[in-house]
């Protein structure tokens, strides 16, 4: 580990209570739960925080339980969690496999959802199925708690609407009605960062998401509307083709990324209407 560990604080909270007053009162913090991302830049040397909070042993965080026909997911539900739970299995379907794609076992075991959504990496494989789902965000503060929607959560390349005295309690995702769909292109059938990731709903409407094609996993409103006026699909990916602004690195090129993005709306659109 290129970071040395001495100059390094751990805030060990023993409640929600404690954790919320700790970074109120003694911020910046940054929270840990699983650590899958926040060990890596430890480990090469780019993690800029020195002083962490430990969330990982605090249970009010865990569980996975119905609301309102919905699901409320906590903070500290990890990929396996919700890959064994009767209930995502039943309602979200796109989510467990979206979990199954999220690196290896070791992984998933430790890592968590509220923290995939926290990193706001374009590149998160749930995102795309939580922005189709219209979400909420649940946060809270020393002060009280708000809901935000999962579509008005990020501002920027991994930059979010919450503060640095705020925690995600808890993800909110409502009663989805219609055919689930979720494809991952990476380098790798497994344990690869996506080159493209998308997400789609067939209900009463068209809903589509799209990762690793922007700074932050986009909805796609053009391409919705067209499908559900009945337009055809070399128009929706016409529409889709404007609607995203993928980049060059080295995983991939933007040309590519269009270009699957646009063969997974056809190939999704196809198989929703057998």
């Amino acid at each position: 580990m290129k970071t040395a560990v001495t100059p390094l604080a751990l805030l060990q909270p023993g409640t929600l209570d404690d954790a919320l007053a700790m970074l109120r009162d003694e911020g910046p913090l940054v929270p840990l739960a699983g650590c899958t991302d926040v060990y890596v830049t430890l480990n090469f040397g780019t993690q800029p925080a020195a002083r962490f909070l430990n969330l990982w042993g605090l249970d009010e965080l865990r569980g996975i339980g119905e609301m309102d026909g919905g699901l409320r997911v906590g903070a500290l539900a990890t990929h396996t969690d919700l890959q064994r739970s009767p209930l995502v299995r039943e309602r979200l379907p796109f989510l467990v496999e979206a979990c199954g794609q999220v690196g290896g076992v070791q992984i998933q075991n430790r890592g968590t959802l509220a923290g995939n959504v926290a990193n706001a990496s374009p590149a998160g494989d749930t995102l795309p199925v939580l922005a189709v789902a219209d979400a909420v965000v649940v946060l809270r503060s020393a002060e009280g708690e708000r809901r935000v929607p999962f579509n008005g959560f990020y501002t920027g390349y991994r930059a979010t609407v919450m503060r640095p005295d705020e925690l995600i309690v808890a993800i909110e995702i409502p009663r989805i009605d219609g055919d689930q769909w979720f494809r991952k292109v990476g380098t790798r059938a497994a344990q690869a960062i996506s080159k493209v990731v998308m997400a789609a709903v067939r209900g009463d409407r068209p809903r589509v998401a799209l990762g690793s094609v922007a700074p932050t996993v986009v909805r796609l409103p053009g391409v919705e509307e067209a499908l559900a006026r009945g337009a055809p699909i070399e128009e929706a990916q016409r529409i889709l083709m404007q609607e995203v602004t993928p980049i060059d690195d080295i995983r991939s090129t933007a040309g590519y990324r269009k270009r699957v993005a646009a063969n997974l709306l056809a190939r999704w659109w196809a198989s929703a209407a057998m």
